[in-house]
C-alpha cells in the first residue's frame, strides 16, 4: 500500500446526489470519493481532522468503471471508491447543508 501522507489526499470529493442527500437528512450519513488504496480507519481519522466530526462508521463501496462505447470506438470509465460515513448524532458537516 502507498503512503499517503495528506487527508486532503484520502477525500477527493463529496457524492451530491439526491440518494446521498436523502441518506444525509434521514440517517446523518455522508458519502465521499476516496483514493482508492486507503482503508476504513484512514477516512475515518481523515474525515475527523478536516471536518471536526466524531465517525461512527465507516462503509466502503468499490465501483467498476462502465464500458462506453462512441460509435465504433469502445472506452471505459475510471474504477471509483465511495466511502459511507456515519456522523455521530448531533454531529453535522456545515458545507452539505447549503447544497
Amino acid at each position: 500500500m502507498s503512503k499517503v501522507t495528506s487527508p486532503y489526499d484520502i477525500i477527493k470529493t463529496p457524492v451530491i446526489t439526491e440518494k446521498a442527500g436523502d441518506a444525509k437528512d434521514r440517517l446523518n450519513k455522508i458519502t465521499f470519493l476516496v483514493n482508492p488504496k486507503v482503508g476504513k480507519v484512514a477516512i475515518r481519522n481523515a474525515v475527523h481532522s478536516i471536518f471536526g466530526v466524531t465517525v461512527e462508521k465507516v462503509n466502503l463501496l468499490n465501483q467498476r468503471g462502465k464500458v462506453k462505447k462512441l460509435g465504433r470506438s469502445e472506452g471505459r470509465r475510471p474504477d471509483r471508491k465511495k466511502a459511507i460515513v456515519t456522523l455521530k448524532k448531533g454531529d453535522n458537516i456545515e458545507v452539505f447543508d447549503q447544497v
